[in-house]
């Protein structure tokens, strides 16, 4: 499949929308993760729709890898949202811990102020939601405290309806990674597919790294010079990545460049944080 033309809706992910529709009665807050990297294209709108006005909590995980002068951008621009129901934003990173002890504390606080005038107090009920591969499963394995669910850094690892009791005694619903019935703007599906939310065995991966080499050199491009070792970038997103492949030997028989393992390399390298700190949606340009 070609970048432009990414449309991914497999039937799992249709059963995942009635598991929110049918357990949201049941829960308190709902806990929204999206990548801190792409926090408008990892904001699913069919979640906006299920969840309605449930309070809510966003976490824009992923933020040590995304550029800290947005991550603060992002917080500030979304806690003026219109959106009544968002009760917190933070920055976390859950697969070191970042963020984890504050997010509890905001939890507890919100778990106090519904109890005020209860006569018998309980520990309220949690749903966590995200597009695939935003870090749901490292989230629910630090307030857990132990690996409870499966993680990796590919998309779709999480199956299935999972309650699970958290350090303080809350109760968490898990769910898999939801993402639209079709990308009506392609831009929003290039950049789940940057990110690794789309699976890379359904794209054109030297397509889409060449892409993101382009977005790197046009908006990035000292972090992009500074892990690749060069001096001077060239004007075409292509010569960059024949650069880029030269400078870490992809080079097959006869002189040709190994386009799919540098592709592969710089897509790896970009979603592991190597590039440098970086956000592709400015608080700023989206207002």
């Amino acid at each position: 499949m070609s970048i432009e033309n990414i449309n991914w809706y497999p039937g799992h992910m249709k059963k995942t929308r009635e598991l929110i529709s049918e357990n949201l009665k049941m829960v308190d807050v709902v806990i929204e993760v999206v990548d801190a990297r792409i926090p408008v294209s990892s904001r699913n709108p069919i979640i906006d729709e299920l969840v309605q006005n449930k309070p809510r909590v966003i976490l824009l995980n992923k933020s040590d890898l995304a550029d800290s002068e947005q991550n603060k951008a992002w917080k500030a621009s979304l806690k003026k949202s219109s959106d009544e129901s968002i009760v917190n934003v933070m920055s976390v990173d859950s697969l070191h811990g970042t963020g984890i002890k504050e997010l509890l504390s905001i939890l507890g606080s919100y778990q106090d102020k519904i109890n005020q005038d209860r006569e018998r107090k309980k520990n309220i009920r949690l749903m966590i939601v995200g597009v695939p591969n935003v870090g749901k499963s490292s989230l629910i394995n630090r307030l857990t405290g132990r690996k409870a669910t499966q993680t990796g850094d590919r998309p779709g690892v999480t199956k299935g309806k999972q309650w699970l009791t958290m350090t303080n005694g809350m109760q968490l619903l898990d769910t898999p990674g939801i993402l639209w019935p079709k990308f009506e703007d392609q831009s929003v599906a290039l950049a789940l597919a940057y990110c690794g939310s789309i699976k890379d065995e359904i794209l054109d991966t030297e397509s889409l790294a060449l892409s993101l080499i382009g977005r790197l050199m046009e908006e990035y491009p000292e972090a992009l010079k500074a892990r690749y070792k060069i001096e001077e970038l060239p004007e075409e997103a292509l010569e960059g990545m024949e650069l880029i492949a030269k400078k870490r030997g992809f080079i097959l028989g006869g002189g040709r460049i190994d386009y799919e393992r540098c592709a592969r390399t710089v897509l790896d390298e970009f979603r592991s944080g190597k590039i440098g700190n970086i956000t592709l949606e400015k608080a700023e340009e989206i207002q």
